[in-house]
């Protein structure tokens, strides 16, 4: 089975896509895994097909009063998946994309709030600057690279596609927090460079994510970046984060080799992310148009 034909045989009868791997214990439908599902079709010109017209017709049918999106039905609270709504092209989903936009970037970690920087500067002796703004998973709480990464992207194409500059200053305050956030080696973590007095280490899949979201930049430190994700490729295991580390090297120009996935395996992640890399590999990259 081809990596599209499971990705489509995954669809729940409601139209979203589930976290599961598979029948019979598909699961329920889910913000995050139907985004991904929604990019993936996108990518090799399925917009118009059953499937997406049925998925674009979930997530609109889900975004809550406030704008935002909640991380599945039942949950009463708007958080980081907006952004990954707000990925998906303005032609495929009908929603309130103003009011998304104007959520997301009101959105801000916690820890630069005055009264939090100066807790931390009391405690710790330094504090956080103002100026690097990232973005949290809940709403007030602390910032973190993944949801970062997703409301940096979301913002930048809002720019692109209202051809406008209207998130600029939103867009570099994330850039600055994320080119902040580096650990020792060049790459990213979840966010904390250190942990009990000890330099931490990155994780592929977070080194993917940042690369992806920080394709603008430049710079040695960029550079020492690609090439952590570089080696963090030459050794990762793991079919998410290889997905998302070719998808990053891929937005830096970087040639990739081939890595080989079993047609339809993993869950609706990883097969949207290989699909997605074969894709960007070839030209569109969705994260990025």
């Amino acid at each position: 089975m081809s990596g599209l034909s499971a990705l489509t045989a995954r669809q729940n009868s409601d139209g979203g896509w589930p976290y599961g791997n598979a029948s019979p214990i598909r699961g329920s439908s889910c913000t995050e895994p139907t985004a991904y599902a929604m990019l993936a079709l996108i990518a090799v010109g399925e917009s118009n097909s059953p499937e997406a017209k049925r998925g674009a017709a979930w997530l609109a049918g889900r975004q809550r009063p406030d704008g935002g999106w909640a991380p599945r039905p039942g949950v009463e609270q708007s958080t980081w998946v907006t952004a990954l709504a707000l990925l998906l092209p303005a032609g495929t989903l009908s929603i309130q994309r103003e009011k998304a936009l104007a959520w997301l970037a009101a959105e801000g970690g916690r820890e630069t709030s005055w009264l939090q920087r100066t807790r931390s500067y009391l405690l710790h002796g330094h504090a956080p600057p103002a100026s690097a703004s990232g973005f949290p998973w809940f709403p007030d709480t602390a910032a973190w690279v993944t949801p970062s990464c997703f409301a940096l992207l979301a913002l930048e194409k809002a720019n692109r596609a209202l051809r406008s500059n209207d998130y600029g200053e939103r867009c570099r305050s994330a850039r600055e927090y994320l080119l902040s956030h580096t650990c020792r080696d060049g790459g990213w973590n979840h966010g904390s460079t250190k942990a009990l007095g000890y330099d931490s280490d990155s994780y592929p899949e977070t080194t993917g994510q940042a690369l992806l979201a920080l394709h603008q930049a430049s710079g040695d430190q960029v550079q020492r970046a690609i090439e952590r994700g570089r080696r963090h490729l030459e050794s990762c295991r793991s079919l998410e984060a290889m997905g998302w580390l070719r998808l990053g090297l891929l937005a830096h120009s970087q040639n990739v080799p081939d890595c080989p996935v079993p047609n339809g395996h993993g869950g609706i992640q990883e097969i949207s992310l290989n699909i997605l890399v074969d894709a960007a590999a070839k030209g569109p990259n969705v994260f990025l148009d």
